[in-house]
């Protein structure tokens, strides 16, 4: 920020910009402008980005976070997918010439293939989003499924979903989410962010997630289709035993019956726990047993 200009994440400025261009947030596409610039800075120290980094955002609204990540990064690749922001970007980001807008869906573009065009290969790169709520899912895991190892993660997103990636086992929070995420990334949460530090208002409160990429020594898992559908069946139906679960998924016969109860005993379950009871670690020893 200049010293004759508010930074866009300000109130002022941002109000100014919204009235200028007769902006309204769209609820469809889940936008909320973030006006707390002592929460920016957090997001941006949070993810550790250096001068030689680059810097991954998806959804940069009029851009408050994207002018406080250009200040700290080498280079900005700003995904949006609003067609209508991209003129008012380019008019609030002008002073900077290491950001890049992007007008398109995330979910739609190859990373990996990306990564290699722009010349990122071998280059230390972090996401950093103030994700919509309705899509925070799929853009989380299409970003930590990616090929592209992603040195970190930093995400805003509603403080229930943030609950459930960094929840241990016996939580009730803890689930196939959890997993999916922890398999691949430890995961903490940096901050809560109030409703009020967005215009408009969302009705729940924030989080800023912190996800950073697991050594390859502990990402051991041999069969990730099986592994994943393995744990999404023992959390299809929340309230019954994994037991139950698990013979939903392996069939309703004494013969799977005896088959779950030895993997249990091998991995130390009980026969009565619940999915959330049972650690990453347990879930990995059962896909090897059930494999065999």
């Amino acid at each position: 920020m200049t010293q004759n200009r508010l930074s866009i994440a300000d109130p002022i400025r941002t109000n100014d910009i919204l009235r200028k261009y007769k902006l309204r947030a769209k609820k469809s596409l889940g936008q909320n402008f973030l006006t707390n610039e002592k929460v920016l800075d957090a997001i941006v120290d949070a993810s550790g980005l250096k001068s030689d980094e680059i810097a991954i955002e998806i959804g940069p609204g009029i851009g408050a976070l994207t002018e406080k990540l250009a200040e700290v990064a080498e280079k900005v690749y700003a995904f949006e997918i609003d067609s209508n922001l991209i003129p008012v970007l380019a008019d609030t980001l002008q002073y900077y010439d290491n950001i890049e807008v992007i007008n398109e869906d995330i979910l739609k573009v190859d990373l990996d293939k990306f990564v290699e065009e722009n010349g990122l290969t071998g280059k230390t790169i972090r996401v950093v989003a103030n994700l919509p709520y309705y899509i925070t899912t799929p853009i989380m895991l299409n970003l930590i499924n990616s090929d592209y190892p992603f040195q970190s993660l930093v995400l805003m997103m509603q403080k229930e979903v943030a609950e459930r990636i960094t929840a241990v086992p016996g939580h009730r929070e803890y689930g196939s989410l959890t997993i999916a995420v922890q398999t691949k990334m430890s995961a903490r949460i940096d901050r809560i962010v109030g409703h009020k530090s967005f215009i408009p208002q969302p009705k729940v409160d924030s989080a800023v997630a912190v996800l950073d990429r697991l050594p390859k020594d502990k990402m051991d898992i041999e069969d990730p289709e099986f592994f994943n559908t393995m744990v999404r069946s023992s959390f299809a139906h929340k309230r019954k035993s994994l037991m139950n679960n698990m013979l939903n998924w392996l069939g309703r016969t004494d013969e799977s019956r005896e088959k779950i109860k030895s993997v249990f005993e091998k991995c130390g379950i009980a026969e009565n726990a619940r999915g959330e009871q049972v650690s990453i670690a347990q879930y990995k020893k059962m896909a090897v047993e059930f494999k065999k």
